[in-house]
């Protein structure tokens, strides 16, 4: 995710406690009070459950997330039913206000083949996540919108647009939201960028 000022430091005996039950993450990845930093932060849409960050300089940028909710712990592993298990323990609470940042939560930690399905709002978005020059990130900057709530459907849903990045690819998307579930549908599609590394070829051999 990100980077922002709301992550908070877990540090001492009650890191090395919650490393204790995670350890090795996946089965692979393994951590170590002196090099792991955990973090978590509270979400808009969840009253109890938080968000976990684990993170070590021996994974190669590799970060690894966590939903907490009164002490049971759900690995954010790439699919959809640990959200929906939490949305429906916590449970996720979700209005017009936090509709969006649910929309760029629930589509970072849900994989396809080809990663994460990352809401970029400008080009700074496209810069974190790397991979991209300058040059490339400003060709396609009149391609990227905020994404935006359009309005309630006849079933209660939240109606929202945005602009996705999967992979090398950005496209154009509608969804709808289960706003007492957190369910989300993508309705529309439309792809506007087919492959940013053919982009960024292009600006390298323009005169």
């Amino acid at each position: 995710m990100n980077e922002d000022n709301n992550w908070n430091a877990v540090t001492g005996d009650e890191l090395a406690g919650f490393l204790e039950q995670i350890n090795p993450i996946d089965g692979k990845y393994r951590t170590s009070p002196p090099s792991t930093q955990v973090a978590w932060r509270t979400l808009p849409f969840y009253e109890n459950a938080a968000l976990i960050r684990v993170k070590d300089p021996s994974w190669v940028s590799q970060e690894h997330y966590y939903l907490t909710d009164q002490g049971s712990l759900f690995r954010l592993n790439g699919t959809s039913p640990p959200i929906h298990e939490v949305n429906s323990k916590a449970p996720v609470k979700l209005n017009e206000g936090n509709a969006i940042e649910y929309l760029r939560f629930f589509c970072l930690f849900t994989h396809g083949d080809e990663g994460a399905f990352h809401v970029i709002e400008s080009t700074k978005d496209l810069n974190f996540l790397g991979g991209l020059d300058e040059s490339t990130c400003n060709a396609v900057d009149s391609l990227i919108h905020p994404a935006v709530l359009e309005g309630i459907d006849e079933k209660g849903q939240f109606l929202c647009n945005a602009t996705i990045r999967y992979g090398s690819q950005i496209y154009r998307a509608s969804f709808a939201m289960d706003s007492k579930r957190g369910i989300i549908e993508m309705l529309e599609c439309e792809p506007i960028v087919v492959d940013l590394q053919l982009v960024q070829k292009k600006q390298e051999i323009a005169p």
